[in-house]
């Protein structure tokens, strides 16, 4: 069945083509009636048709989440759909960017889209170069945005994690440095001794009973008082500048007891072993704090190497925990003192399969937008918790909130509420295609002033990755 010319000239979409085009129009398309919920088109498959309504009514549809979303529905003549890029050609996959689905009795003009190609660029030779390059241009500013955002996230990271590397591996230097100098000190003591004929073993055994003697917990004046009370005794005893070692001793939990056995075994030689025994209390002071910085920078390490995902398969099942503990880790540099952190972790939501470097880049992209909006003071809440079928991860700030009239466009490419020069507005359009087109999931927000909660919900089940 063929529609006529005069049929085709009322509709907004032919409204301005001259007689010769409209008789193209209905000479090179077909028209089909379609029954109330009878489907038109697809989502995916092979974009064969532009579809234009010319009597009824439709229904524009498209699938997220798993859910089918309605995006518009009319009864007006000459609305479209269907192969509306195939003036592109070969260059994009040529498939339905959506479904149309009849909800009325309804006649429709159907042009093949090749047919609608040859229209667009012999008679609007201007606006198709304009929608190449429009549409192409959005498509490479994007991926070059993409790109630079990534980029950007991980120079923010690496120089955080640098920031925060420094301080144990300096302190580890530091430490390092000073137990060589008190090592070699140590040792002249030790020979001093030996030369006097001083009881070596018995200043041993004090000094690993001391070791092994657990820390009191005491009161700051209950530790003034204790370094007081042995000071004096070392003055009494001839101990040159008692006051500089006797903090040393009590902190080693050495006391006058101790000292009045150490007298007693030492004989003129205790100035010289106490001396000693204050630098190998230090030396083994210093090899905690060396440890302690070691042990810092391998858990700065391995929580860089959780983010990253090295030597880890790119889809995996990871516990949702570990992953945002080592985003906040390496986002710590970030984090003021004026921001309080709290997170309600569910310990029975068991892992889930991901894409796990790409849903840290989520939770950085979500806690950096939320320490922005707080501006270096309030509460970060992260929490996971079971959302039916689905995991939810909630990150929350106590900033102003995002404006009413914002909030349909948060997730929009290059729509950004942030200074000029300070935000691509794509760090949440990159988090939105890798929650909901990677991980079949949703990502949602509720705002209201003091109180903004960004949503990821995943699914628990083991989808089909996506490409």
């Amino acid at each position: 069945m063929k529609a006529s010319a005069e049929e085709l000239r009322p509709l907004f979409l032919f409204e301005h083509l001259n007689d010769e085009q409209l008789a193209w129009l209905s000479a090179e398309g077909t028209v089909r009636d379609y029954a109330a919920g009878e489907l038109i088109c697809g989502e995916g498959d092979f974009a064969e048709f532009l579809f234009v309504l010319l009597d009824g009514e439709i229904s524009l549809t498209k699938t997220v989440q798993d859910d089918v979303v309605q995006l518009t529905r009319s009864a007006r003549p000459g609305v479209y759909g269907g192969a509306t890029q195939s003036y592109l050609g070969d260059r994009i996959e040529q498939t339905y960017q959506h479904t149309l689905r009849a909800t009325a009795p309804s006649r429709v003009f159907r042009l093949p889209g090749g047919r609608f190609a040859i229209a667009v660029r012999e008679w609007f030779p201007m606006a198709m170069h304009l929608l190449e390059g429009l549409f192409f241009g959005m498509s490479n500013t994007r991926q070059l945005i993409d790109q630079r955002e990534r980029l950007t996230a991980l120079g923010t990271i690496t120089a955080g994690l640098t920031h925060e590397l420094n301080n144990p591996a300096s302190a580890a230097a530091r430490s390092s440095a000073e137990l060589g100098e008190r090592i070699r000190t140590a040792r002249r003591r030790l020979a001093e001794l030996a030369t006097s004929g001083a009881d070596i073993a018995a200043l041993v055994a004090v000094q690993e009973r001391l070791t092994e003697r657990e820390a009191q917990i005491r009161r700051p004046m209950e530790i003034s008082d204790a370094e007081g009370e042995l000071s004096d005794w070392l003055e009494d005893h001839e101990v040159d500048e008692a006051w500089e070692i006797a903090p040393t001793l009590v902190t080693g939990e050495f006391g006058i007891p101790d000292a009045e056995e150490l007298a007693a075994s030492m004989g003129d030689g205790l100035p010289v072993a106490v001396r000693w025994l204050a630098d190998a209390l230090e030396i083994s002071q210093l090899e905690a704090d060396i440890s302690e910085a070691v042990k810092r920078i391998s858990g700065l390490l391995t929580s860089a190497k959780q983010y990253s995902q090295l030597d880890r398969a790119a889809y995996q099942t990871v516990d949702l925990r570990e992953l945002l503990a080592s985003t906040l880790t390496v986002l710590k540099h970030k984090i003021g003192p004026s921001v309080e952190i709290v997170t309600d972790y569910d310990p029975d939501l068991p892992p889930i399969p991901a894409y796990a470097a790409e849903l840290n880049q989520v939770w950085t992209n979500l806690i950096d937008n939320a320490l922005d909006a707080m501006g270096g003071s309030g509460t970060l809440t992260i929490r996971t918790a079971r959302d039916g079928d689905c995991a939810l991860v909630e990150i929350g700030d106590s900033g102003p909130g995002i404006p009413a009239e914002d909030l349909g466009r948060i997730f929009t490419p290059f729509f950004t509420t942030k200074e000029v020069g300070h935000g691509t507005g794509l760090g949440l359009d990159i988090s939105w295609r890798i929650v909901v087109n990677r991980h079949h999931g949703d990502l949602r927000v509720q705002s209201k002033p003091g109180d903004t909660r960004f949503q990821v919900v995943l699914p628990r089940a083991d989808p089909v990755p996506a490409g």
